[in-house]
């Protein structure tokens, strides 16, 4: 799917600066998620829609100790892009890390450009609260980024509950 989805998803993904190695195989990522995973680091989640692998979140970066935060990265499969899946599973795994993981800050960076991500913070009613010029590696340069952040008290009920309450009937 990742390589079906390779134009797609190119001008999105995180690339390692020049000097600085990454996983370089899909098996190698999985292996750096687990470790991280098993650290407390990283949550990674499959989306996915009737028995078929559809895209990512990934919770990274996590804080602890006095900062109980984190960021959120998501992708989508183009052939599932648009239905709303995106912005249910953002949903989905920011409850799991309000209510089950504990964290008390959610971030999000999106670069300004990608109108999908930009939507689903719109849906989901997440606040921008700065710009980072040259923020993250993404397609082969560092690139600005628009950050947006919600915490638990912003949610009462969780995210998916508001996600449900926005949505026309």
């Amino acid at each position: 799917m990742r390589n079906r989805n390779r134009d797609w998803l190119r001008r999105w993904d995180a690339t390692s600066p020049a000097g600085v190695s990454g996983p370089r195989s899909f098996g190698e990522m999985v292996s750096t998620y687990r470790r991280q995973a098993r650290a407390g680091q990283t949550l990674p989640f499959m989306v996915v829609v009737e028995g078929q692998l559809a895209g990512q979140v990934t919770v990274n970066n996590i804080v602890r100790g006095s900062g109980q935060f984190a960021s959120i990265g998501y992708w989508i499969d183009e052939a599932y892009a648009g239905r709303g899946l995106t912005t249910q599973a953002v949903a989905m795994v920011i409850d799991h890390c309000f209510y089950a993981a504990r964290l008390h800050r959610v971030e999000v960076a999106i670069r300004p450009e990608n109108a999908a991500s930009l939507r689903v913070v719109e849906k989901l009613g997440i606040k921008e609260y700065g710009y980072a010029p040259r923020y993250l590696h993404i397609d082969g340069d560092w690139r600005d980024h628009r950050l947006f952040a919600v915490t638990v008290e912003e949610v009462p009920g969780g995210m998916v509950r508001r996600l449900q309450k926005a949505r026309p009937q």
